[in-house]
């Protein structure tokens, strides 16, 4: 696995050694840059954005923002077997300072993000067996910490049927293999 594109174009990104963790493979993560970058149903400027990555794993969304020059990226992470491979993935960037980490459980408590700056991009990545999607979306609303112009990624198996907010409304949805990656925003 690999950074595929920016100033950190073919670093190596480090993998977990448990079955825990699934990360993001290169092929989708490439598919979800190129709509991003070239979607004409909504307009974000990577350069510009903050970025926040929930459930980052190993980091490989929010290292691709920062390769590709994004404000500031928010990874948050509380897999205590994947933060260490997450931290040196961020070290092995060198120079690069934009990115806070929050070693929190998102499922449990979301509270620490209303004080947060709001993000352009929210990148949503958890267990496939996870369930609770819906609620999850109802908090990111709750604490509108995305600006009205942004976008929701969520990375779902391509089988699952997820429920949503009444308040999220779904851009575009592609399937990559397993893989479902929805594009969605509040209205």
């Amino acid at each position: 696995m690999r950074i595929i594109g920016g100033n950190f174009k073919g670093k190596k990104i480090l993998e977990p050694k448990d079955k825990e963790t699934r990360p993001l493979k290169d092929l989708t993560k490439e598919s979800i840059f190129n709509i991003i970058n070239h979607s004409n149903k909504f307009t974000i400027d990577l350069e510009k954005s903050y970025v926040l990555d929930l459930f980052s794993g190993t980091g490989s969304f929010g290292l691709e923002c920062l390769s590709r020059k994004a404000k500031k990226v928010c990874f948050v992470e509380n897999y205590k077997g994947i933060l260490p491979i997450l931290k040196k993935n961020l070290s092995n960037l060198k120079m690069v300072k934009n990115y806070s980490i929050i070693e929190k459980n998102i499922l449990v408590n979301i509270d620490f993000l209303e004080k947060k700056e709001k993000f352009d991009i929210i990148f949503l990545d958890p267990p496939y067996k996870k369930r609770e999607i819906n609620t999850i979306l109802n908090n990111l609303s709750k604490f509108k910490i995305l600006k009205s112009n942004g976008i929701i990624i969520i990375h779902r198996h391509k089988k699952e049927r997820d429920k949503f907010p009444d308040n999220f409304k779904i851009i575009e949805e592609k399937k990559y293999g397993i893989s479902k990656i929805i594009f969605g925003k509040f209205v």
